[in-house]
């Protein structure tokens, strides 16, 4: 990804990286590194990410322990262990 304007903040399993327009930062495939864009500023931010379409890939999120594996792409949810991953029950 790379940060087009505005400071925000990407936020990873190892901790907190600031961004600002022209940085960039990317992923590995198969790495179980969660990470989010976060924006903590009081001015719009925009960020590209360039990626792939995979059939046949994982991604992680690792801040509510969900990991998503796509076969032939058809996708299962589940938790990093790898048992079912059941979303939590909304608040009333």
């Amino acid at each position: 990804m790379i940060v087009l304007s505005g400071e925000l903040t990407l936020i990873e399993d190892e901790g907190e990286t600031p961004m600002r327009e022209g940085d960039c930062a990317a992923f590995p495939a198969g790495v179980p590194n969660g990470h989010h864009m976060v924006n903590r500023s009081d001015r719009d931010g925009r960020f590209l990410v360039v990626g792939t379409r995979n059939r046949n890939e994982t991604a992680y999120y690792s801040d509510i322990d969900l990991m998503i594996s796509l076969t032939d792409g058809e996708a299962k949810f589940m938790r990093k262990d790898g048992q079912p991953y059941t979303p939590p029950a909304p608040k009333d």
